[in-house]
């Protein structure tokens, strides 16, 4: 049955998912990644498939592959920075094949609104020369999510579904079906020369891969996805993913006459491409990103139209970084037709009418009294190594000086350390980023004898991206209860022997135990355990507040704090709705103004 619903852009390639056959999805969670395998949980106990939140993206991956060599229906979703993580595997993957139909989903960010770099993963696929699928709205993204199955197990091959964050995160009417592919593969069967890779293995499969390229442009080469509008027009515009609504509306608004391809496919199609070129005499590629279109559509014009101008991120009509709008197109429209345009920047307006409001740690989070107590004690002049999550807003506390990817605080702390600075490296992270890639930091410290202080900020869950439950919560992804891992026993296993667990509500013992790690050397553990202040409310339904007293001298120590609960009137400090009743405040107050409300 044929159904409209509206929704994310997520959820629609969910719902393709489920709709190709799905059976087993794997996945670490990451913005604008995290909403795909959050529709897909909901959705397994209505059809009935397994879904698994991994410890990180290789890990998800490696699960992902098993399955798929087992003959199941695989879906694996990460963001861009994941697949790096994932790269060692995924390269391989290419050469050995897959059995079950295995897609891979991977979004990309423009303009890093949650990332910490801009990364094209069309790269990584032509890298490891599997088809891509790049949709242009969640409608298509749904559709290439349930095709991908098709086209995987066609050329056995893994196939990625690229998104950016206006495909993940739009919302829009998606047409949907209450259906599923069947699944008639057997288990998995014995074949060492394909699933073993030695190297006399490899040199096999590498020739077998490279045999299914042209195939595979072929059946690519006949999308519905790849669609050619010619004009009488000498200039052409090619397009793809949500770049090609962009350039629509844009040709639409400015009403010309110019030719339009839309590519929604990698390796992308040659003939229709080469077909633009012979037509045209100048072509304004738009692409986020990398400029992968213009470096291919190049190399066509050189064997079909060497006259013909591509023009795009090369020649300046388009932005190299960040992400596009219509006006992007239109700017780049009007420069080739030499006619001035005048980009009316509506939100530049309002902006300067709204007070700056940078995202900052929730009132009531534990990690900012974590932080409060670490900076207490060892002070500005200490160098504060941090990782990804929401103690990453710990910068405006003065206690996050590094931040590179996924469990890099320990080791880039050992790095400093090695390099010969003899000031304090305290480095914090958190729980579910320890456990993804921070443990093998952790024992590289040790057995290389660092003098560091760790720091793994336990809150109980993945709360950055929307409180997902991790190893350490001991629920799964269905909501199952499962073993909980004990960080105190990991960190022994990995040979610390100087390992404390705080509360940071309690500052007093917290300051006390920073104070004993400050005063010995070698590596240091301090575990601050302390649920999310937003997953605590919710689950216990209790919210006790705080209020300031008329004994307050206006010393401004609780607003040095930071909690956004906290505001100054002018006179004195006031504490508003947003408290969630942490009451560290109260400990901070030098006068004992601050008391539990009522």
């Amino acid at each position: 049955m044929l159904e409209r619903k509206y929704m994310l852009g997520n959820e629609a390639v969910a719902y393709g998912l489920v709709e190709g056959g799905v059976e087993k999805a794997y996945g670490y969670p990451g913005t604008p990644s995290s909403e795909i395998m959050e529709k897909l949980i909901k959705l397994s106990k209505q059809y009935k498939f397994y879904v698994e939140w991994s410890v990180n993206e290789k890990v998800a991956l490696e699960n992902g592959i098993g399955s798929s060599w087992g003959g199941k229906k695989v879906a694996v979703v990460m963001k861009h920075v994941g697949l790096n993580v994932a790269a060692d595997p995924f390269m391989t993957l290419s050469y050995t094949g897959i059995k079950g139909g295995f897609v891979l989903v991977v979004a990309d960010d423009p303009y890093s609104h949650s990332s910490q770099n801009e990364q094209d993963s069309r790269r990584y696929a032509s890298f490891a020369r599997i088809p891509c699928l790049d949709p242009s709205s969640p409608q298509e993204a749904k559709e290439m999510a349930s095709y991908a199955f098709e086209l995987s197990e066609k050329f056995k091959i893994p196939v990625m579904l690229r998104l950016t964050t206006r495909i993940s995160h739009a919302k829009s009417d998606v047409k949907i079906e209450d259906k599923r592919s069947k699944n008639s593969l057997s288990k998995f069967e014995k074949n060492s020369s394909r699933w073993v890779v030695i190297p006399a293995n490899t040199r096999q499969l590498v020739v077998k891969l490279n045999e299914k390229q042209d195939s595979i442009k072929e059946e690519l080469e006949r999308s519905p996805w790849n669609k050619l509008e010619l004009s009488s027009s000498k200039i052409g515009v090619i397009a793809s993913g949500v770049s090609y609504l962009y350039a629509k509306e844009a040709i639409d608004s400015l009403n010309l006459p110019v030719s339009l391809l839309k590519i929604g496919t990698y390796p992308p199609p040659r003939g229709l491409v080469s077909k633009l070129l012979t037509h045209t005499d100048k072509v304004l590629v738009v692409e986020e990103l990398d400029p992968v279109l213009e470096e291919f559509s190049a190399m066509c014009a050189k064997e079909t139209n060497p006259g013909v101008s591509i023009l795009g991120k090369f020649t300046h009509h388009t932005p190299k970084s960040g992400e596009f709008c219509v006006d992007t197109v239109k700017k780049a429209l009007s420069k080739i037709l030499g006619k001035p345009f005048k980009e009316i920047n509506v939100l530049s307006n309002v902006k300067k009418l709204l007070p700056p409001r940078p995202p900052v740690l929730c009132p009531g989070c534990p990690h900012r009294a974590t932080f409060y107590a670490m900076r207490k004690v060892f002070g500005k002049e200490a160098i504060y190594p941090s990782d990804i999550g929401c103690y990453t807003l710990g910068i405006h506390m003065g206690t996050v000086d590094t931040c590179v990817c996924m469990g890099a605080s320990i080791t880039i702390s050992s790095g400093l350390y090695k390099s010969g600075d003899d000031r304090d490296i305290v480095c914090s992270i958190g729980d579910s980023t320890f456990l993804h890639t921070g443990i093998p930091g952790l024992i590289n410290a040790v057995y290389n004898k660092s003098n560091i202080v760790v720091v793994i900020l336990d809150n109980g869950t993945t709360a950055m991206t929307g409180h997902q439950p991790h190893p350490g919560t001991g629920i799964t992804a269905q909501g199952e209860k499962t073993y909980k891992v004990s960080f105190e026993q990991i960190v022994r296993g990995c040979g610390v022997n100087w390992v404390k667990t705080i509360n940071p509500y309690d500052l007093t013992e917290s300051i006390e135990i920073f104070k004993r790690a400050k005063k010995i050397s070698g590596v240091r553990v301090i575990i601050a355990k302390g649920l999310c202040a937003l997953l605590e409310r919710k689950l216990s339904g209790r919210r006790k507040q705080f209020e300031v007293t008329d004994t307050c001298i206006g010393c401004k120590k609780c607003i040095e704090f930071g909690c956004p609960a906290i505001i100054w009137d002018g006179e004195k400090a006031v504490i508003n709705e947003q408290c969630l009743g942490c009451g560290v405040c109260a400990q901070i107050c030098p006068t004992n103004s601050i008391k539990i409300k009522g």
